[in-house]
């Protein structure tokens, strides 16, 4: 008997709190959607149940060129470049590998002392930064020289700052390979992987307070996506609604680790929902792909004024 009064009390005094909750809440007078602040949206279940990623359903890769060349019969509103795009594409592609066999030449015959080649990656660069404005900032890490190329970088200025000669516009004070320029709106590269992505946060962050009609892309692979400074750009792109392409180049390696031992989950486009970010996986090496779906993810956070992370899977030839 004087445990059944001891229930009945609570009992009462649980209405009492829901009812006073429900008086004093300006959001809602349903107890149930008020009171997990912590998710956007509340779906309820009956059935407990694991959710085991493996069971889900990976993101598709979007491609326009089949294995032989060849647009698909499946595509639809897809953009082609016009003739003279599409020619200063491919001379970009074609100088971008020719520089870059010079340059690991010279690196192995200690003519200098670093370089990181491009090879198997040509297409995600110039296909990216053609889609792009050319007023976009770009924040690159060692893989982009084909986009200072396609937007009028000479070779012979990217050649000068690999050896630091006199007539390097960062007159020596750089390592090979950490290329900058600001009347191409390219930031110059900084060493340690990943410091990029949080920096290229804040300037989207400027252009959206500006209205100035820029976007930000930083470029990075799905191996610097393992460095804390990455969690926390995402997440300060997501919170303060930044106009930033986060341009992942999934090549499957980092520089020496493979994929299987960074993660084991689906790329890096399954990290976007967690934060509320909006995602496109691209095959990166099918230059008309990279093409729309940069076009269509700067349309998106122009007009949302949201980030977007584009992933490219792609492979290099070289361990270097």
């Amino acid at each position: 008997m004087f445990s059944a009064e001891i229930t009945l009390k609570r009992l009462i005094n649980i209405k009492l709190f829901k009812k006073q909750y429900m008086l004093s809440s300006t959001i809602s007078s349903n107890i149930e959607e008020s009171v997990f602040k912590g998710i956007n949206k509340i779906n309820y279940t009956s059935s407990l149940g694991i959710n085991e990623p493996s069971l889900n359903s990976p993101v598709p890769i979007f491609r326009i060129l089949n294995d032989t060349g060849d647009i698909s019969n499946n595509c639809k509103s897809i953009i082609i470049p016009g003739n003279n795009e599409l020619i200063k594409m491919y001379k970009s592609m074609v100088l971008l590998s020719i520089m870059d066999k010079i340059l690991y030449e010279s690196q192995r015959q200690g003519r200098i002392s670093f370089y990181m080649t491009n090879e198997g990656e040509e297409a995600a660069q110039i296909g990216s930064v053609a889609g792009l404005h050319a007023n976009d900032l770009v924040y690159a890490q060692y893989r982009e020289a084909g986009v200072l190329l396609f937007r009028g970088y000479t070779p012979e200025e990217l050649m000068n700052q690999c050896f630091g000669n006199v007539d390097d516009l960062g007159k020596g004070k750089q390592m090979p390979v950490h290329y900058g320029s600001k009347n191409h709106n390219f930031v110059t590269l900084s060493s340690p992987l990943t410091t990029q992505l949080p920096q290229a946060v804040g300037s989207a962050y400027s252009f959206k307070r500006f209205e100035n009609n820029r976007c930000t892309i930083v470029y990075f692979g799905e191996g610097a996506a393992s460095e804390g400074d990455a969690h926390a750009a995402f997440n300060f792109a997501s919170t303060l609604d930044c106009p930033i392409i986060f341009f992942c180049r999934n090549n499957g390696y980092a520089i020496s680790t493979p994929a299987n031992e960074q993660y084991r989950g689906d790329g890096i486009v399954s990290r976007g929902p967690g934060y509320g970010i909006a995602t496109i996986r691209v095959d990166g090496n099918d230059i008309l792909a990279v093409y729309n779906a940069i076009i269509k993810a700067r349309e998106y956070v122009m007009n949302n004024t949201r980030p977007l992370i584009l992933e490219a899977m792609t492979y290099r030839f070289l361990n270097k």
